[in-house]
């Protein structure tokens, strides 16, 4: 017998709830700014506690195989895409056989779950690029068990540089930009070959980053000449150090930039957001939630401080080959840079230390950056994909909402919820478990808040929210 369909919320119940809260700013003003505040740092509606597994994942994440990694990165001398391919130890090419070798060793205990190779290509004369180079990528591959054609990415880039960019010749650490983030990835790699996730996970350390994304680019493409169901991608790109150019430290801080208005947006899909709004609900912003929701919390000793920006200002990284090609994808970056520790010649100037060195890095603070990066994967990699096709019905004029969307292929699906707020709120503040339907109508007007749709899986797991678009 079919359980009976959760009750929505009343109309007005949520009407005499907003009166009364905007009856209450009227009255109390300052209260209200502190109500305010401590609503910023409360734990999302849709927020995921992290199961026994993902706890256990996260303690074996190793500060000091972090600090290894970065300083054999930095032994290489120079990592710049121009700098040589075949010296077998200054250069990237020395570089790049060390990271397949290492990925090679952690896919050994996979079981034959992990592959890692070699993606390259011969970049021609292009920007900053002045000879035909070959650029290439080393990607580990960890099989789902469940839904193998449903794959995330997670990335660092290995190339570095110093203050001339064409400089291929000196030595160009590049500690923290970006021997960090590739640090993170390998890690992430190490702990998770010996486990089986439902869906695919790529760990990846690409080339060309400083010369102009190149190797994310091309890996992006090829992903999406294969068909590649990519659901999300993070690359982490300056994550080694929690002290600013002031000196403060943020230690337990880390910034997640998600674009809003999708880089690969359509006309018509500009027409349909300027229509009905969603600014704030791209497929980026909605990956961006799922962080905040599954990594920001005592497990990881981490705050998620998502910024609403493509990346820092005027500034780019390897996630945005990814959203050309209109996958959802977000860069993790440290919370305050020091601009003295990176793009910097060696050297020492008026008594000041200049140069990407591995002492001026936290690796205990980069572990924990990579505990973020693994709460999120692991439980995206676990959970259902995100529901597909989700839309508002818009054909009768109704102060009710009637949502749709397909049902998920997954095997242990188990249902979907509903999820909304106000406009003005930046996270998810109602969820209603619906069941598994794939339609629920809600006693609210879609005029005045906006709504989403989850799935669920047996073990409670949830998927990141789907926007849904209008269906006249």
């Amino acid at each position: 017998m079919r359980p009976e369909r959760p009750v929505s919320p009343s109309r007005r119940t949520v009407l005499a709830a907003t009166a009364t809260a905007g009856a209450a700013t009227v009255a109390t003003g300052t209260a209200t700014a502190a109500e305010a505040s401590n609503a910023s740092t409360r734990p999302p509606a849709t927020a995921q506690p992290p199961t026994p597994e993902l706890r256990a994942l996260l303690r074996e994440i190793d500060p000091a195989r972090i600090e290894a990694t970065v300083r054999r990165l930095v032994s290489f001398g120079t990592r710049h895409t121009l700098s040589t391919q075949d010296d077998p130890v200054r250069g990237i090419g020395a570089a790049r056989d060390w990271i397949l070798g290492e990925m090679r060793a952690y896919a050994a205990t996979s079981g034959g779950r992990m592959t890692a190779e070699l993606q390259s290509y011969v970049q021609e004369p292009a920007p900053r690029i002045p000879t035909a180079t070959r650029i290439t990528n080393i990607v580990a591959t960890l099989r789902g068990s469940v839904t193998p054609e449903r794959v995330y990415v997670v990335s660092g880039h290995y190339d570095s540089r110093v203050t001339d960019v064409m400089d291929a010749t000196s030595d160009s650490p590049g500690a923290d930009d970006d021997a960090s983030g590739v640090a993170v990835a390998m890690e992430l790699a190490r702990v998770m070959a010996r486990r089986r996730p439902a869906a695919t996970i790529v760990f990846a350390a690409v080339a060309g980053e400083e010369q102009g994304l190149y190797g994310a680019a091309h890996m992006a493409a090829r992903f999406k000449a294969a068909g590649t169901d990519v659901q999300g991608m993070f690359t982490n790109d300056i994550v080694g150090a929690s002290r600013a150019d002031d000196g403060t430290k943020d230690p337990y801080t880390i910034r997640l930039f998600a674009e809003g208005v999708p880089t690969s947006e359509t006309p018509e899909q500009a027409a349909t957001r300027r229509s009905v709004g969603g600014e704030n609900d791209s497929p980026s912003r909605q990956l961006a939630r799922f962080v905040r929701d599954t990594a920001d919390n005592p497990a990881t000793g981490m705050r998620v401080r998502v910024v609403y920006r493509r990346d820092r200002y005027r500034r780019g990284g390897d996630h945005i080959p990814f959203l050309e090609q209109g996958y959802a994808a977000a860069r993790f970056t440290e919370p305050a840079e020091d601009f003295a520790h990176q793009h910097q010649d060696v050297r020492v100037e008026d008594g000041k230390q200049y140069g990407d060195l591995p002492e001026f890095c936290d690796f205990p603070f980069t572990a924990r950056v990579a505990r973020v990066n693994a709460a999120a994967l692991w439980t995206l990699a676990q959970a259902p994909g995100a529901p597909r096709s989700a839309r508002i019905l818009t054909a009768a004029l109704t102060n009710s909402t009637e949502l749709v969307w397909e049902r998920g292929a997954e095997p242990d699906l188990a249902g979907y919820e509903v999820v909304w707020r106000e406009t003005t709120a930046s996270e998810w503040t109602h969820v209603i478990p619906v069941g598994d339907v794939t339609s629920h109508e809600v006693d609210l007007s879609k005029d005045n808040v906006f709504f989403g749709v989850r799935a669920v899986n047996r073990r409670g797991l949830k998927s990141p929210v789907t926007f849904p678009s209008p269906q006249p």
